[in-house]
């Protein structure tokens, strides 16, 4: 079976927060093996920490932060936001508006704009995703979405990838920057440097490093007149 190293998609946080947790070993780690073992790293790390919300942190007194969550230095958490279920924001996180991050791992320095869902993602550094963005981690092919099956698949060039998990939205890499109103996965890893225009919807597959992804747009459209006699009409109405 094909291979997904997070380390060629991921950088591993440097800030000192999360020292001596297992989350300091994520660039060795392999996607498949690390989505099982997870949630006992993510214990692990909470009982490392001697603080699990770092002091120099913002977050708005209408946000909603779940109790197992880790946020690191200068991470900020606008308004009407929701992080819960074991998720990791990195030093210097902006989390906008009205946003719902569900077991998420976010790098350092990543902002997310408004409006945005994250569910079983991983992120990397510096990534920008722009407002309206959905990663969905269940198949809708699952006969029951809340209880999920249908284990999530990639294709790679390698071959099939399986994940060993129904949960996994996306891995995507460091300096990633993408438009609006954009829904990945479930099932996808962005390499690092890629750029997703508007409108993309993508799943179950990789995206090599310094891609560029386009959907067609509006540009693209074919206008024409309607005849003349729905115009004259109108206008006797």
């Amino acid at each position: 079976m094909p291979t997904i190293r997070l380390g060629d998609y991921l950088t591993a946080p440097t800030s000192g927060m999360l020292d001596g947790t297992p989350y300091e070993q994520l660039e060795k780690a392999e996607l498949a093996d690390f989505l099982a073992l997870w949630e006992d790293w993510h214990r692990q790390a909470l009982a490392r920490l001697p603080h699990r919300i770092h002091p120099t942190a913002q977050i708005h007194p209408t946000a909603i932060i779940g109790d197992d969550v880790i946020i690191g230095p200068r991470v900020r958490v606008w308004e009407f936001s929701t992080v819960r279920a074991g998720s990791v924001l990195c030093a210097g996180v902006s989390v906008g508006f009205n946003c719902e991050v569900t077991r998420a791992f976010l790098g350092e320095r990543t902002v997310l704009g408004h409006r945005i869902g994250l569910n079983r993602t991983l992120v990397g550094a510096d990534a920008h995703l722009s407002a309206n963005l959905t990663v969905a981690a269940i198949s809708m092919w699952s006969p029951h979405m809340r209880t999920p099956e249908r284990e999530i698949v990639l294709r790679t060039p390698d071959g099939l990838y399986r994940c060993g998990t129904p949960r996994f939205g996306a891995l995507i890499g460091d300096r990633v920057q993408t438009g609006n109103n954009i829904s990945l996965g479930p099932g996808l890893a962005v390499g690092r440097d890629c750029r997703i225009a508007s409108g993309v919807t993508l799943a179950a597959r990789i995206i090599p490093d310094h891609s560029v992804v386009t959907a067609p747009h509006t540009a693209d459209a074919h206008v024409r007149q309607r005849p003349a006699r729905y115009g004259t009409e109108s206008s006797r109405a």
